[in-house]
């Protein structure tokens, strides 16, 4: 059901009782004088209710995608930008309609709003950095590091191949050696609040910065106990609304 909004936009994955995105959206709304427009969250436990959703909702003309269907999100899809393909991920779909055919196409903001609020935080040293997490959020977080010359490695429990390691294989002079540490996983979100990654902490200190892709809580377990060893902390809110802002444009041209 629409109720009179000629525009709908919406956020797709699962869980989302966590989501800033609704409140954030509005207020872009309220903002651009959109009083027709509204943001609306689709927890959906699998990928192929993403077309009963096309299907159901005539005006939805965008809608943003998140744990866990950022790859899974592709293949439904009938374009990919070029950013979207060079990540194999997508965190933002544009809906067009012609007559009675619906036209997809999947952006990827994630890269660009990462950049965006890691440069601040750089310092010299950090020279080199970890990523937890092997979804499409770490796919994102490698590609922007890869656009700022950053090598890299992925700490993933079931992936193999080229910069992945296990976390058995972590110690903590490897974590020591890493000055950037950047938790993708969902680990110590809203579902978990209480959890943190299994890593050897003992190996994090003031030359590290710790970005936590995660905004609520906003302090997670893993930026709580990385600030008591001294590092400098990000969560994800920034990305967030940068993510949200680059989405916008993307659905209006812009």
């Amino acid at each position: 059901m629409d109720n009179g909004f000629s525009h709908i936009y919406g956020l797709i994955g699962y869980p989302l009782e966590h989501s800033f995105s609704p409140a954030y959206f509005r207020q872009i709304f309220e903002k651009s004088g959109m009083n027709n427009c509204d943001y609306r969250l689709f927890p959906v436990r699998d990928i192929e209710s993403f077309s009963f959703i096309l299907n159901d909702i005539p005006h939805l003309y965008g809608l943003n995608v998140t744990i866990p269907y950022k790859e899974a999100i592709i293949p439904w899809l009938n374009e990919l930008s070029p950013e979207a393909k060079l990540i194999g991920a997508v965190n933002v779909i544009k809906i067009i309609h012609k007559g009675t055919k619906i036209q997809t196409i999947g952006h990827n903001t994630d890269a660009a709003a990462f950049i965006r609020t890691l440069l601040p935080l750089l310092r010299s040293h950090h020279s080199q950095a970890m990523i937890f997490g092997c979804g499409g959020a770490t796919k994102a977080v490698a590609y922007s590091l890869s656009l700022l010359g950053i090598p890299y490695i992925i700490v993933s429990r079931g992936k193999k191949g080229p910069h992945i390691i296990s976390y058995e294989e972590l110690s903590i002079s490897l974590i020591n050696k890493y000055p950037v540490l950047i938790n993708c996983t969902p680990v110590g979100m809203f579902s978990y609040p209480d959890e943190a990654l299994s890593i050897p902490f003992e190996g994090i200190g003031p030359r590290h910065l710790v970005y936590d892709l995660t905004y609520n809580p906003p302090l997670t377990q893993l930026l709580k106990i990385a600030q008591q060893r001294g590092a400098t902390t990000a969560n994800g809110l920034q990305m967030l609304h940068y993510q949200a802002d680059l989405s916008w444009e993307f659905w209006n041209d812009r």
